[in-house]
């Protein structure tokens, strides 16, 4: 661990850094992936889904960056090459040849709940080593993203 502002000893700090680690990576292929779904959305919702997902990776990318600063403060490095993140990825890969507008809803739906889930899982991480800071950051991703994916199932409910 490199030297840190955080009060946190470099035991912690390591923890919770290989904690947000994944989540970090995660985060990038999920951004890669719902450009992949902005790009080539079709069908009759296009006009409402093209810019929600040009939003949801705008706010992921912010969020990336949060977090790989966190990361660095804490002491690590946030490491992220698209050959680095194809390699480590928890989230499935996205289908190529999709075009559907509901069918891109459903992958993203999907795609950022296995997100979340890694989230959540860091932030106990977080919470287990007292780390409020990080935490704080963390729960900002899901508070954000949980209302991205209410977004998507309300667009699949019947």
């Amino acid at each position: 661990m490199k030297p840190s502002p955080s009060q946190l000893p470099p035991e912690t700090r390591q923890r919770i850094c290989d904690a947000l680690l994944p989540v970090l990576i995660d985060g990038i292929d999920l951004f890669s992936q719902i450009k992949v779904a902005h790009w080539n959305i079709k069908g009759p919702q296009f006009a409402a889904l093209h810019p929600l997902f040009d939003q949801f990776a705008t706010d992921l990318q912010t969020q990336n960056d949060g977090l790989a600063e966190r990361i660095l403060t804490l002491g690590s490095l946030a490491v992220g090459t698209a050959r680095h993140v194809a390699r480590h990825s928890r989230l499935p890969d996205y289908p190529q040849h999709v075009t559907r507008d509901l069918e891109h809803v459903k992958l993203l739906a999907e795609r950022i709940g296995a997100y979340l889930a890694g989230v959540r899982a860091a932030r106990a991480v977080a919470v287990e080593q007292g780390d409020d800071d990080t935490v704080d950051v963390l729960t900002g991703i899901v508070t954000m993203f949980e209302k991205h994916a209410w977004f998507l199932h309300a667009t699949l409910a019947d």
